[in-house]
């Protein structure tokens, strides 16, 4: 399983409204909207593999973050932190 959540830094709390996607080499996986609290809970049941997770945050200049990931087995967490001068994202538990 794969999560993930935003978090709007410049303003101290969750970013709601995100749409985040996730690819496996060109084909969309999954692709929803962050909630009131900036989460997605379950964004995709995934295999291992290679994968694209991109988010469309809201900051005037980091308009997409795109990230490549190697995922195992088990679940991941994979949060985004962003403001207009920054982000940064780290593998979560």
């Amino acid at each position: 399983m794969l999560s993930t959540h935003v978090l709007d830094t410049a303003n101290g709390r969750p970013a709601a409204g995100v749409r985040v996607e996730l690819f496996r080499g060109d084909d969309l996986v999954a692709s929803a909207e962050t909630d009131a609290d900036g989460r997605i809970r379950e964004l995709a049941d995934v295999a291992a593999g290679t994968y694209r997770l991109v988010f469309h945050p809201p900051s005037p200049f980091f308009t997409r973050v795109e990230l490549q990931l190697e995922l195992g087995d088990g679940d991941h967490h994979v949060p985004l932190l962003v403001s207009p001068y920054s982000c940064a994202t780290y593998r979560g538990s």
